[in-house]
């Protein structure tokens, strides 16, 4: 299966309003760091990606040339989630709201095993932050 390195069979590409904020706030929230990004004469996104742990992202800014190219605020909510594991879920989850997410699920011990709660970030995205508590 042929593929660039590094990236696994499937990889999350998240469509926003405000592609650089995104970038940033994921950069301060989940410690991403940015691989490359892609601008268009406009100055907006046409293409970035980043990595939060080992896990790739691929970014857009929601564009009018492309009706689909919606940001789940545009679009009224997202039935997408994703779910983040980090070392640290509390201080992930609180530097997350501290940077304009809003609280979707406390932060609690699961009775699957997982210490989690859920975020909305400022782009309409819904996270998870997560650690494995037991076995």
């Amino acid at each position: 299966m042929p593929r660039r390195p590094g990236f696994p069979t499937a990889t999350p590409y998240l469509i926003v309003d405000g592609a650089a904020r995104a970038i940033a706030y994921y950069c301060q929230a989940f410690g991403a760091v940015e691989l490359t990004r892609e601008t268009g004469p406009d100055g907006r996104i046409r293409h970035a990606e980043i990595r939060i742990g080992d896990s790739p992202f691929m970014l857009t800014d929601e564009s009018p040339r492309y009706p689909d190219w919606r940001g789940p605020i545009a679009r009224g909510g997202t039935p997408v989630h994703v779910y983040l594991y980090v070392d640290d879920p509390d201080a992930t989850f609180d530097r997350a709201i501290q940077l304009g997410a809003r609280v979707l699920l406390p932060m609690q011990d699961q009775v699957y095993g997982d210490r989690s709660g859920g975020i909305v970030d400022p782009f309409g995205h819904v996270w998870y932050i997560a650690t494995q508590k037991s076995g």
